[in-house]
């Protein structure tokens, strides 16, 4: 942690693979390597956004080599999803992760309370994603809030 430089891999994994293949070592492409003292906060559009607006690759392809058939074939390719923390997803996607809303899956059906004695949010409500019939729903005691859960999604 002393370091005062660090180095931000983006590693690519081609789906169209079979599950136990696209996992490995030889089937990761790191596609860029984002370097710098800090993280790349706020910057990583700048960084990701050729991935996310390439619609060449997935609309037309691209010819591309393969060295082990000795053939060339189209190489078509789509930003499917990625795996980060939570203030990263503030980042590269722009959903606020602080405040009333900070719940991406919840989004206006998110449950805050102000805590006066600490000056922070607390999220709740999420005893109802837990099955009707789960015990947790009618232990307010258990739970800040002192209310059963009732609501079911």
């Amino acid at each position: 942690m002393s370091t005062s430089y660090s180095m931000w891999p983006v590693v690519l994994m081609p789906y169209n693979l079979p599950p136990w293949r696209c996992m490995k070592d030889p089937y990761m492409i790191l596609s860029l390597v984002i370097p710098g003292c800090k993280a790349p906060g706020n910057k990583i559009n700048v960084y990701l956004q050729p991935l996310v607006d390439d619609k060449e690759l997935w609309n037309e392809g691209i010819k591309t080599y393969d060295t082990s058939t000795h053939h060339s074939f189209k190489l078509h390719a789509a930003l499917l999803w990625t795996i980060n923390d939570f203030p990263a997803y503030a980042n590269l996607f722009g959903w606020s992760t602080k405040g009333k809303l900070a719940c991406p899956i919840c989004n206006e059906n998110t449950k805050s309370s102000y805590l006066k004695s600490s000056h922070k949010l607390c999220y709740m409500g999420h005893r109802r994603f837990l099955p009707q019939e789960h015990n947790w729903r009618q232990k307010k005691k258990e739970f800040f809030d002192g209310t059963e859960e009732y609501n079911y999604q």
